[in-house]
């Protein structure tokens, strides 16, 4: 009698499942053993108390038996949702051929090069440089900045409030948290931190209609005036969608002033789009919506589309001043990440999952402008493509409402929804679904989202209840 070897039944979600309070028992268990050995640093099993077993596209999996509508998808990181089978196949396909590369050129690097430059829009291809860079997005900061201060000579750097670009002390230095700065000393000198493009909490306390972008005229008026106080700078870095900020899409106007000043003082520009690129925002980069043409971009969460680090800068080559071994890192090579980026942007391509993202965007925003009609707490809706946020505020007051916030965010999780919270002292509800949702996952999103502010804001002060 032969022996067989059952195969294992893949799981099907269809939709959240929750069978108890959370966490469960198991989950609770791990949870513990956990705080008992981790970093105090941990945050996100703090908001989101669960042991996760596995993932299927835009599902997760906990301990438990608790199945969630994950819209938080690795913070960005899992384009096309947990373990897509082109590019896990590709990844596993690698692992047997080859792993870690250092630089030396391969043939899935290769490919991989040659496609990350044909997303480029086709004017900035054949002048860009591609450098890769340790495993995460605030090394590719780094990379960027050094890049920029090596090419001009310069020193000083440009950056804009409210913005996150990591957590290593260069790209903690030109982040705006400064929650997170406060405990450093020794951060990197000569940063200048100029108001951004956020029309809804105005920095300047103007109003649209009538501001003529004064944000991007104050930058410029600093950059030019004799006695503004700032030497010439090596860059000015820019998120065009300030993620952790709290999903602030900047104003095509003030972008474009932003560049064209740029430009004609001969100050490199980089954008950040490590949390916007790789398709989030409906185009591959947020930059071809704004019409411009950056000197770098920076790239990293969703580069391998499953979760597999990597990280990149692509640049003019007019900047590529570095001498070799300039700006080097033992796991700039990892091949498992190339392989699965390029089964990504062939999915992307085949599937038109940039259509889908588009087509999602708009009726995610169709739900979550919905609820303004439940509570006056809801002080904005805003987002570019699947990269999408609602800021609560006191209707009273104006304050940030990041209590209810967090309860919103509670309630959800125990419907089955993952979200996150960003912005000013975490007020906003984000979202950060997978690019290839359907439909019928952004209804679930919705109604959860839509139930959970209900109960959220039931439990507040009556008389500030709102529905």
């Amino acid at each position: 009698m032969t022996a067989t070897i059952d195969t294992p039944v893949e799981p099907v979600y269809t939709a959240p499942v929750i069978t108890g309070p959370l966490p469960g028992p198991r989950s609770a268990e791990l949870l513990d053993r956990q705080a008992g050995r981790e970093s105090n640093s941990r945050s996100y099993p703090r908001k989101l108390p669960i042991a996760i077993r596995r993932g299927r596209g835009s599902y997760v999996e906990d301990l438990d038996g608790n199945v969630f509508l994950d819209f938080l998808s690795g913070a960005g990181v899992l384009s096309l949702g947990h373990n897509h089978p082109e590019p896990l196949a590709a990844a596993h396909r690698q692992l047997d051929e080859f792993v870690h590369g250092l630089d030396f050129p391969t043939p899935i690097k290769d490919e991989f090069t040659d496609l990350t430059i044909k997303m480029l829009p086709e004017p900035m291809r054949e002048r860009t440089r591609i450098h890769f860079c340790g495993p995460t997005g605030a090394n590719a900061v780094d990379a960027a900045l050094k890049l920029c201060k090596t090419a001009t000579g310069r020193e000083e750097i440009i950056t804009f409030q409210g913005g996150f670009h990591g957590a290593t002390l260069a790209a903690l230095s030109v982040t705006g948290l400064v929650e997170q700065k406060e405990p450093v000393r020794g951060r990197m000198p000569g940063v200048h931190f100029f108001p951004y493009s956020n029309c809804h909490n105005c920095p300047l306390g103007l109003k649209r209609d009538s501001c003529q972008v004064n944000c991007a005229a104050f930058l410029e008026k600093a950059l030019t005036d004799v006695n503004g106080g700032i030497t010439l700078p090596a860059a000015v870095i820019m998120e065009l969608v300030q993620g952790e900020g709290g999903v602030i899409p900047a104003e095509v106007e003030f972008v474009q002033r932003i560049r064209e000043v740029t430009k004609r003082l001969g100050i490199p520009l980089i954008v950040d789009e490590v949390q916007s690129g790789c398709g989030r925002t409906g185009t591959w980069f947020a930059f071809e919506q704004y019409g411009i043409e950056p000197d770098v971009v920076c790239a990293s969460k969703a580069l391998s589309g499953m979760g597999l680090p990597a990280s990149v800068i692509l640049y003019d080559e007019k900047l590529d001043q570095w001498k070799p071994g300039a700006h080097s890192g033992t796991f700039r090579g990892n091949q498992p990440a190339f392989a699965a980026g390029v089964a990504t942007m062939k999915v992307v391509q085949r599937d038109r999952v940039l259509e889908n993202v588009r087509a999602r965007a708009d009726q995610l925003m169709v739900h979550l402008q919905g609820l303004r009609e439940i509570s006056p707490y809801v002080a904005d809706v805003r987002g570019l493509g699947l990269m999408t946020g609602v800021e609560l505020s006191d209707p009273e007051t104006g304050e940030p409402a990041s209590d209810l916030a967090k309860r919103v965010q509670w309630q959800a999780v125990s419907r089955g929804l993952i979200i996150e919270l960003g912005g000013r002292d975490d007020c906003v509800v984000r979202m950060l679904p997978p690019l290839n949702c359907t439909a019928e996952q952004i209804d679930q999103a919705g109604q959860i989202i839509r139930q959970s502010l209900i109960a959220a804001v039931a439990a507040t002060t009556p008389s500030k209840a709102g529905v």
